[in-house]
């Protein structure tokens, strides 16, 4: 019975103590992690309103929502009667321990910011980056997220496209469509040229400021190559590109001009 009213006493006793503490952390999480929603939410309707750019937006709020976040685990610790000056020291010797190990990590942040200060693409943009060559779906604090042509998903890591070559094809609004045509020797090369920029001409998606081209680029073993360059805005690349290929055929076998192949020749032994 003495032990247990021992037992019952420090039960007490630690209740009083620390009960109200616990209480009191535990309101403050509830509470901040309502005003931090609420805050994101405000910062989220300004940056929409001033139109910030997307990717910017979404980079400043996951910054905001994080710093927040962390500031409200201090104040819950030091609430629990934990001395923030011993707490901010060990994050401080954590911070250090973790930055050595995670340096990749840390470029990869700097990088990301560095992405959004320059802006060399954005949401949205056909770029080529890192041998990948995809549209920017996201621009998160340490990577960026690719959708390639086949619909496969690229995870890039922020410090390497920062520091790598990145060729944006939708910043000037248009693109160039590189396709090769080839005609046989035995035929009339100024008709074929006017029927491939016929083709050229009279498809709605080729633009015609800067104007499409067509010029002889090659004289082959068993061809004349012709040069076919249409612009055309990023978003319409490969409708382009393979219509300018089905109509340069369907073109050229309806005016009788030869588009020529390979021929393999057999010889069969008298015996």
């Amino acid at each position: 019975m003495e032990n247990a009213e021992v037992w019952m006493n420090k039960g007490i006793d630690f209740a009083v103590e620390f009960g109200p503490k616990i209480i009191g952390a535990i309101l403050i999480y509830i509470i901040g992690s309502w005003v931090i929603k609420k805050l994101i939410g405000v910062v989220r309707k300004t940056m929409t309103k001033n139109k910030y750019d997307e990717s910017l937006q979404k980079f400043l709020l996951n910054l905001v929502s994080w710093g927040l976040k962390v500031f409200l685990i201090i104040t819950v610790i030091s609430t629990l009667g934990v001395e923030t000056t011993s707490f901010a020291a060990i994050i401080a010797a954590a911070g250090l321990a973790i930055g050595l190990a995670l340096q990749g990590s840390l470029g990869n942040f700097a990088g990301g910011v560095l992405l959004i200060i320059f802006k060399p693409y954005k949401i949205g943009d056909l770029i080529e980056a890192q041998d990948t060559i995809g549209v920017v779906k996201e621009i998160e604090i340490f990577t960026t997220k690719l959708v390639t042509p086949d619909n496969k998903l690229a995870i890039i890591p922020n410090g390497a496209m920062a520091n790598g070559n990145i060729v944006n094809y939708t910043a000037e609004g248009k693109i160039r469509v590189d396709t090769t045509i080839g005609v046989g020797y035995g035929e009339d090369i100024k008709r074929a040229k006017e029927v491939l920029l016929e083709v050229l001409t009279s498809n709605p998606k080729v633009l015609q400021d800067p104007a499409p081209s067509v010029n002889v680029s090659e004289l082959a073993d068993s061809s004349v190559n012709f040069a076919v360059r249409p612009f055309c805005k990023p978003e319409d690349y490969w409708d382009v590109y393979f219509g300018t290929l089905e109509g340069c055929k369907l073109a050229l076998d309806k005016a009788g001009i030869e588009i020529p192949y390979p021929h393999s020749v057999e010889i069969h032994k008298q015996g």
